[in-house]
């Protein structure tokens, strides 16, 4: 990732280890200085949700399993972990024990309360509290704690009084401000037959975190605006349900695609014209979809459809990058879209807001300062 690519360039000896859920990969390489080893898993990203989750509870075994075959050095002075999933949380504790090192978790996903929400996992269950036990386990044992949002904070104080708050801090996503070449449009344009049309793109995971139904029906609702696309772009466990509900809709307003090497996902960016997020109004965690870092570095205003506990849509709000309603809401939803529809000067003044935000607080040095700083 940047963040590692970061750490490199300000001098420290860094060394990656990641899973390779198709088994394609050498099992270690050496990327612009960084020494990967890549672990051979089950897919991590497939459509099955028990294979997901057996992979999850698999991998700090073989993780552990090809640290000891490569004889890699355990002399860490910084161990990184990144959830999901919070089942490396076994193997990192190994690592922590024989290097010593400091653990700074940096916490992107509040499991398995999110799949809880999702009614995905039952509260009651044994998988359940088997999960709750190593995120407990997990809070524990960070040195630090790096959080999406103030609302992130809040929320894991509030479900964890005994952990010691001060491990608590702000750590944004973070974005690497690529150089984007300048091409021509005018052939992605064709190939989509986008010409004169206003885009509304959305682009990354289909799944139940996103209810993408609150798009269709903000897409059902706009059907007599001509000249306005939805552009649909992904994948994930509920991709063939909502191409499924499309195709069963007639929408002749949406395009549906899998997903794109990253080249032509930013065409398509660069020709739209407003930057979809949607979250399920079902989340009691607050959730920050880092997709929009995409939308700000292209200049994108932002229109999401968000629940209530997540401080997300105010902080578009503050940032004034875009609007936001209540998830579920789609006159309110629709209402906001038409807003920015009709005005290209606003949409324009957004999408800039939103860039000078992302440059000014949301860059991998910025990330990497603040980790520096807490550890």
């Amino acid at each position: 990732s940047s963040l590692m690519m970061e750490f490199q360039r300000r001098g420290h000896d860094v060394f990656v280890i990641a899973a390779d859920d198709d088994g394609k990969h050498p099992e270690i390489v050496f990327e612009k200085g960084i020494k990967i080893l890549r672990v051979p898993s089950l897919s991590l990203f497939g459509k099955s949700k028990l294979v997901k989750g057996l992979s999850n509870v698999l991998l700090p075994y073989l993780y552990k399993r090809a640290l000891k075959k490569h004889r890699i050095k355990l002399d860490f002075d910084l161990i990184l972990m990144p959830t999901p999933p919070i089942t490396l949380i076994d193997v990192v504790l190994w690592i922590k024990k024989r290097s010593k090192g400091k653990l700074y978790l940096i916490l992107r996903d509040i499991f398995p309360q999110n799949a809880v929400d999702l009614k995905m996992m039952n509260p009651n269950s044994f998988i359940y509290s088997f999960f709750r036990k190593k995120e407990v386990k997990l809070y524990e044992a960070s040195d630090m704690i790096g959080c999406m949002s103030q609302a992130n904070i809040d929320f894991v104080k509030k479900h964890n009084p005994e952990l010691d708050a001060k491990k608590l801090h702000l750590l944004p996503n973070w974005a690497d401000l690529d150089e984007i070449d300048e091409v021509d449009l005018n052939a992605t344009k064709q190939q989509y037959g986008l010409q004169d049309k206003i885009v509304a793109i959305f682009g990354g995971n289909m799944g139940k975190p996103q209810k993408l139904e609150n798009i269709v029906n903000l897409a059902k609702r706009c059907q007599d605006v001509d000249d306005l696309v939805f552009f649909l772009v992904g994948k994930g466990t509920e991709k063939e349900r909502i191409f499924r509900m499309v195709k069963n809709l007639g929408l002749k307003n949406i395009i549906l695609k899998d997903s794109l090497p990253k080249n032509e996902y930013n065409n398509i960016l660069r020709i739209a014209d407003i930057g979809l997020i949607s979250l399920s109004e079902d989340f009691t965690i607050p959730n920050y979809p880092s997709k929009v870092l995409a939308y700000y570095q292209f200049k994108k205003p932002v229109l999401a459809s968000v629940d209530l506990n997540t401080d997300f849509g105010t902080m578009q709000e503050k940032i004034k990058c875009g609007y936001w309603s209540e998830a579920g809401n789609v006159e309110a939803f629709k209402e906001n879209l038409l807003k920015l529809y009709h005005d290209k000067k606003l949409r324009e003044e957004l999408g800039k807001n939103g860039y000078d935000y992302l440059k000014s607080y949301l860059t991998t040095e910025v990330a990497y300062e603040t980790i520096m700083e807490n550890i």
